[in-house]
């Protein structure tokens, strides 16, 4: 879909998104799309397919099965390669160049080049152009890697796992950082974490992988919205038939309380405490329970056959 200008609404847009390394799929049968100036957090367990999507998206991964596109043009073309930054886990930089050989680099191969922004960005932190990259603690390599990226002026910026290796002040620097620079130039993030408090303080979008398909994508207030927490006392064995009627993501029981994580259909009945989760306990919810219904908002889902299925074994 694009706008009245003609640009696409979509920064990502997979449908029936695949990869696989010999006889096992790290993705399989991925439909999402992720809005233009979103900041979209990428979350789900080790080996749950983040780093290969993202991989696929940045053009470093080819797709084995279905379509990626990047403000509707294909992954698989040349053009819109300019739109485009990732930055990986390792920060890949040269550590004998200096900061300001580093920004020169970058200056040379993007057409686009802001030189003002990655000074700013680099000045920001108080380091010196004549420092070695070498030098530099983990978190002022990574304020030179996002340098680096904002630089080159990109609509879509990929990161995996950007504050894994910083302590929790250079973590919360960088992170408003992020923010700032984003803003500026309205560049959509789609970043992976595993850091729940930097997903729910930074990320305005979600899309939660697990075994390589989605499971949770759309808005962070959308998606809480659309499950509660219900407690209480239940007598006896199996689920109440009350909380059964509605979509039952996780349940357990210790003793005599029982606890759900729900998409409620209608009021639940009964003499129920009801709660609205937090972004970490619908997570982990899903996470927990493989076989609980994928949901997917109205702007985020493809219409699919796999998608099909899942509202067709979700009603």
């Amino acid at each position: 879909m694009t706008s009245a200008d003609g640009a696409s609404r979509w920064a990502v847009e997979a449908r029936g998104l695949g990869k696989r390394y010999r006889r096992r799929w790290a993705v399989r049968d991925f439909s999402v799309r992720i809005p233009a100036g979103a900041v979209c957090g990428l979350v789900g367990p080790n080996g749950a397919g983040k780093s290969t999507l993202l991989g696929m998206a940045g053009r470093l991964v080819r797709p084995t099965a279905g379509s990626l596109q990047v403000f509707g043009a294909p992954v698989s073309g040349t053009s819109g390669l300019a739109d485009t930054a990732f930055l990986t886990q390792d920060k890949p930089l040269f550590p004998r160049f200096t900061v300001e050989e580093t920004l020169r680099l970058g200056r040379e191969l993007n057409p686009r080049w802001d030189q003002a922004a990655a000074e700013r960005i680099v000045r920001s932190g108080k380091l010196s152009m004549a420092a070695r990259v070498g030098s530099l603690s983990g978190g002022q390599r990574s304020r030179v890697a996002l340098a680096l990226a904002f630089g080159k002026r990109p609509r879509l910026l990929l990161l995996d796992e950007p504050m894994a290796a910083l302590d929790p002040l250079a973590a919360h620097e960088i992170g408003g950082l992020l923010l700032a620079e984003a803003a500026e130039q309205g560049t959509t993030v789609v970043m992976s974490s595993h850091r729940m408090a930097d997903v729910a303080t930074m990320c305005d979008h979600l899309v939660a992988v697990d075994n390589g398909r989605v499971r949770l994508a759309g808005e962070v207030d959308e998606l809480l919205s659309a499950h509660l927490l219900v407690t209480g006392v239940h007598l006896t064995d199996g689920m109440p038939a009350e909380i059964a009627r509605h979509t039952v993501v996780e349940s357990r029981a210790v003793g005599r309380q029982f606890t759900a994580l729900i998409r409620p259909r209608g009021r639940v009945e009964g003499d129920w405490k009801i709660a609205e989760p937090g972004l970490e306990e619908v997570l982990l919810g899903y996470m927990r329970s493989p076989a609980a219904p994928p949901l997917l908002t109205a702007d985020t889902r493809i219409e699919s056959a796999q998608n099909q299925e899942d509202e067709e074994g979700a009603a």
